[in-house]
């Protein structure tokens, strides 16, 4: 019988049937942020009960961590409470912690793939909804709930649901100046925020096959964005290339054995899905969102379409017009923008900000005095390469803050937050209203190459102009 990846690995973990179309399945790796655990480690403690496989957990601070360079610093009582807690409460079961004390924090969705955590066929839970972001090495990673993250730590299984799933088939290549945030963006234009729900996505093509496992994982990581429960790509060589010899990943026979099984778990090219979307990378543009879903976004050069071509979605449309204070058939091309962030578990690692930098020594000016600029690495090692390459000095000249590895402005969870009505040009995943800690904030999506040209610009621009001579491309 010819299966999906998606069938292989699920039914390959299965503990048992609960109920119709309910199943316990184990957990490969368990990843545990300072947000959603304490009240599941809390749990454990009250009933006794030990965390099963401390050897398969592990954990980072990254939601509340201070990126103003000193993570002895918390900004307020909470964050620190909380990241205080997470330190004792893995030292207390023998959970391996990525201690930001020692320098080796970041966001997980970014660290667990650089430690070589993340493989293909796992099972991968997080009580953060962008645990889909593993899926780019072909595994299922599910975010999940407090309660969950206490039942996983008991017992190393979850209850699911079993998915359909969706191929979505991109194929062809990118314009020049189109990254995969923008296909990921493009993908949600077309399907909605709600298109994905009951489904998993299996993204392939000539498009994807050609991306860099970066590129795959911001892809992966707006899955949830458009509804779907988590995203996946077939691994591959390039999934193998990535994955040799990082920290956790196997080495000498054991490495050419789970290679081989990694190659074999790809959906069969028979196989049958419940859904099919193929789409045409040469229709891409750099997109924008003008809204207050990620669903809601145009091609940077077209204008802010008419609600009443919105059907039942129009109401949601015009107060997400009201709030942005976006007009129908005005360009979003011009908007003004007071902080621009680089960063998020969406578009934080290398590659991105390598993508800044070519943008910035391809073109002339620096931050507009009424911009706040803030580049914040995914991780620390990311921050550790962008000083190593020279390019902290190239950020600083040209007016950007490069601050300390962790979510930062993404959230609103910790000090960086947007005030008052403030506009950010942000490359993060979602837009909703006080996403970015502020109630009357608001959030304009897109790629970081896009931000950097809304901050020198002072206002939403498009960036294609100046990669005219660079055919380079990062998430």
């Amino acid at each position: 019988m010819t299966r999906t990846l998606y069938d292989k690995v699920f039914d390959g973990h299965v503990v048992r049937a609960v109920a119709e179309n309910q199943y316990q399945l184990a957990v490969d790796l368990h990843l545990v942020n300072e947000v959603s655990s304490p009240q599941a480690f809390e749990e454990l403690v009250e009933r006794r009960i030990r965390v099963a496989h401390p050897e398969r957990t592990f954990a980072c601070a990254d939601h509340s961590i201070s990126t103003g360079g000193n993570v002895l610093r918390f900004d307020d009582a909470m964050c620190e409470g909380q990241i205080r807690l997470l330190g004792s409460n893995t030292e207390a079961n023998n959970v391996t912690y990525f201690d930001p004390m020692k320098g080796l924090h970041g966001i997980i969705h970014v660290l667990a793939p650089e430690q070589g955590l993340t493989q293909p066929g796992m099972v991968i839970a997080c009580g953060d909804s962008h645990t889909s972001t593993h899926g780019a090495f072909g595994s299922i990673a599910f975010g999940i709930g407090t309660s969950q993250v206490r039942d996983v730590l008991a017992s190393q299984t979850l209850i699911v649901e079993k998915l359909k799933v969706r191929r979505i088939v991109v194929e062809g290549e990118l314009p020049l100046g189109v990254f995969a945030k923008d296909v990921a963006l493009f993908i949600i234009h077309r399907l909605g925020a709600k298109g994905g729900l009951g489904y998993a996505y299996e993204f392939s093509g000539s498009t994807i096959s050609h991306f860099s496992m970066e590129e795959r994982m911001t892809l992966c990581n707006m899955a949830v964005e458009g509804g779907a429960r988590c995203g996946y790509v077939n691994p591959d060589r390039t999934t193998l290339d990535y994955l040799r010899g990082r920290p956790f990943a196997p080495v000498g026979s054991a490495w050419e054995a789970a290679a081989e099984q990694w190659l074999s778990i790809a959906s069969d090219s028979d196989a049958t899905w419940d859904d099919e979307v193929v789409l045409h990378a040469e229709e891409m543009r750099p997109m924008v969102t003008w809204g207050t879903s990620p669903d809601q976004s145009v091609p940077v050069e077209v204008p802010v379409p008419n609600p009443a071509s919105a059907g039942e979605e129009a109401g949601s449309w015009e107060a997400a017009m009201e709030f942005m204070g976006v007009e129908s058939g005005r360009p979003i091309m011009g908007t003004r923008i007071d902080v621009a962030f680089i960063g998020s578990c969406t578009n934080g690692r290398l590659s991105d900000l390598e993508a800044v930098a070519t943008f910035l020594r391809s073109t002339d000016g620096r931050v507009a005095p009424t911009v706040r600029a803030m580049i914040v690495p995914g991780s620390r090692a990311v921050r550790e390469a962008v000083v190593a390459q020279g390019l902290d000095k190239l950020f600083e000249e040209r007016g950007f803050e490069l601050r300390d590895a962790g979510c930062s402005l993404c959230c609103g969870m910790n000090a960086d937050k947007l005030v008052g009505p403030q506009v950010c040009a942000s490359s993060s995943n979602r837009n909703f209203r006080g996403r970015q800690g502020s109630p009357t904030g608001r959030t304009y999506l897109m790629s970081p190459v896009m931000v950097a040209a809304a901050a020198l610009a002072g206002k939403i621009t498009d960036a294609r102009a100046a990669h005219e001579n660079d055919k380079g491309r990062a998430g």
